[in-house]
């Protein structure tokens, strides 16, 4: 509530915020009606709306792991009788239980009863389990174990950590003949299936030429990834650096160089 009236001036404001970002997210299924998740008439979720507000927080927040696998912090509490410590322990019994355990929220109402959002990476593939309504602890901490077990078998993930090297690019009519070229990012590819990923194929896309003016930024052309003869994704190429049209001067100047020192 403090942290609510602090950044929207009132509860009410900040609840319809929340409910923004969570149509923002595509959380189909949820409306907030308070900040602070107890149980209230129309203030609901689902289990798929949990996890893709746990995707958007790692993924923009990859910090918070260092938060919430912390597992026993002692905290001073100073009152008007004085200072008192008193130490608080992880309710994710998965990050002394589960190897891979990485996060991230528990939860429990009388209504809702044992929840957690829970994430864990193994050999590069990061996953979310979200189990809702568990009889009890041991109950949620087991089946989350069981998810991400699955998860973790039937998973397999690609990452072209050395892709092609790139030319230079030829401009005309620019201030420069030429123009590099970077990656926009770095590819990856998440299995489900079982493929063999030692067969993917890459194809670099790139016109012959291009002409002046060129943005960088802009895109380029493209990299295809294939298996099998089907496509799972692509990355853009783009160009790295501006490039000006000529004016008429430095043409004749370029025209003149050639000339003479051909």
């Amino acid at each position: 509530m403090a942290m609510a009236e602090h950044i929207s001036g009132s509860e009410a404001e900040f609840v319809a915020q929340m409910n923004q970002k969570a149509e923002k997210l595509g959380m189909k299924d949820t409306h907030f009606v308070n900040c602070c998740g107890l149980s209230a008439d129309g203030h609901v979720t689902s289990a798929y709306d949990i996890a893709l507000m746990a995707r958007d927080l790692t993924g923009r927040h990859p910090q918070i792991h260092d938060y919430c696998t912390i597992w026993m912090e002692n905290i001073i509490h100073n009152t008007k009788r004085g200072a008192q410590e008193f130490g608080l322990a992880n309710t994710n019994k998965l990050l002394r239980q589960y190897p891979y355990a990485t996060g991230l929220k528990t939860g429990y109402t009388q209504a809702a009863k044992y929840c957690i959002a829970a994430t864990a990476e193994k050999d590069g593939v990061k996953l979310i389990a979200v189990l809702m309504a568990a009889p009890d602890i041991k109950s949620r901490t087991a089946d989350a174990q069981a998810l991400f077990n699955y998860g973790f078998s039937a998973c397999r993930i690609y990452q072209d950590k050395n892709p092609p090297k790139l030319p230079r690019l030829a401009v005309l009519k620019g201030e420069q003949d030429s123009v590099p070229l970077a990656y926009e990012s770095p590819m990856s590819y998440v299995s489900t299936s079982g493929e063999d990923l030692s067969g993917i194929s890459r194809k670099i896309r790139l016109p012959k030429t291009v002409q002046a003016p060129v943005k960088k930024g802009s895109i380029a052309g493209k990299i295809t990834y294939s298996l099998d003869g089907k496509k799972i994704g692509h990355v853009n190429i783009l160009y790295a650096e501006n490039v000006k049209r000529a004016a008429f001067s430095d043409n004749f100047l370029n025209l003149v160089q050639k000339l003479f020192f051909l």
